[in-house]
């Protein structure tokens, strides 16, 4: 097959998350017996036409030109290469493949991003336009198949006014061979490990490690991963945390692999997510999860027996029960030994196996 990937990132770019490495995963393995190109958006310094792990990679535009680009360059020259199928990638903003395209279509959905995720990821006017963009989807693609990767966002979509007949859930992985278990840290050690972003909500995490601190002083807290740091920063030194917060920045696959290793917990308040691979990897590091009971997490986090989940926006609560997790080495044995099972039936090989079978028609 001929596969024309659309997405607004791709795998090197700078802010690139969940969304991009859960296409470049299957691109790849795809890339191996298909041919496969990724359209996607540009960053500074990148190259225009490039080839990651046999994906034939062109980068045009910016965060919100690309889907511009995407329409004027697909009539002008790629519909010419004849593609069997198309895979329109939806981070909020569709690249409305429907209006120009008539060539099969998947599209694909982690989470509905909504009203409070884009003003507060946005400026006003961007929010709105991406907030329009985005209500338009149930009608602009009612017959297009569509993958998510959560049973969450699979009722969320539904309640978005997709056919639920139209959907299908295949789940994110990880890489089996780049996470395991190792020695946990002497001291008490909390870790967040994943992009840095204001929906992310760390600052709720920040509190509640300063209650944390008064119940367990030896605890320290490490956030690592790329993203809007600055905030973080300010708010460490007006809390007067620098002493036990670590923020690292972007790490290496090997440093975060020891930060998983090392932490007793994992910790996510995040807004929502479509799934949460960080969750699965810190799994697989035998690491538990504390996480607020949202969409997403509620299905990466089996409460109560990988990890816990806490009331949404509870931050008092959220201290709680991280510091259960903490003073409880039996409920953390407990939760580590379910986490490494629960992380090793997550594979990206049957990942994209599932996903060329909806390609190829064999499903939805």
């Amino acid at each position: 097959m001929k596969i024309l990937l659309f997405n607004w990132r791709d795998i090197t770019h700078p802010s690139a998350g969940g969304a991009e490495l859960y296409l470049h995963e299957i691109g790849k393995r795809l890339a191996a017996n298909h041919e496969v190109l990724l359209y996607c958006g540009k960053y500074k310094g990148c190259a225009e036409k490039d080839e990651l792990a046999g994906i034939r990679v062109i980068r045009r535009g910016g965060a919100f030109s690309v889907y511009l680009h995407a329409i004027f360059d697909y009539l002008r020259k790629l519909r010419k290469e004849n593609f069997d199928a198309i895979v329109d990638n939806i981070n909020g903003v569709p690249f409305f493949t429907p209006l120009f395209v008539r060539k099969k279509k998947l599209a694909v959905i982690h989470h509905i991003v909504g009203r409070r995720i884009f003003f507060k990821e946005l400026l006003p006017p961007l929010a709105f336009i991406a907030l329009i963009s985005e209500k338009v989807i149930p009608i602009l693609y009612r017959n297009v198949n569509v993958v998510t990767v959560s049973e969450s966002s699979r009722k969320e979509l539904v309640r978005f006014g997709i056919a639920s007949d139209k959907i299908n859930v295949i789940y994110n992985s990880i890489d089996q061979k780049g996470f395991a278990p190792g020695i946990k840290s002497e001291e008490p050690l909390i870790a967040y490990v994943g992009r840095v972003k204001k929906y992310k909500r760390l600052d709720h995490l920040l509190e509640a490690f300063r209650v944390v601190k008064r119940s367990i002083p030896e605890a320290r807290l490490i956030i690592a991963g790329r993203g809007d740091c600055a905030d973080l920063e300010r708010s460490v030194k007006n809390l007067q945390m620098k002493d036990w917060v670590s923020l690292m920045g972007e790490v290496s696959q090997e440093d975060k692999r020891g930060i998983l290793q090392k932490a007793w917990v994992f910790v996510t308040p995040s807004m929502k997510e479509g799934w949460g691979i960080s969750v699965i990897e810190a799994n697989a590091c035998g690491t538990p999860a504390v996480a607020y009971d949202v969409a997403g997490l509620r299905d990466s986090v089996r409460n109560d027996e990988t990890g816990l989940l806490v009331p949404e926006a509870d931050v008092v609560k959220l201290a709680d029960t991280i510091i259960k997790v903490l003073s409880d080495s039996e409920l953390r044995q407990r939760l580590s030994q379910n986490a490494l099972k629960w992380a090793d039936s997550f594979n990206w090989d049957t990942t994209a196996r599932e996903f060329l079978s909806i390609l190829e028609g064999r499903s939805k």
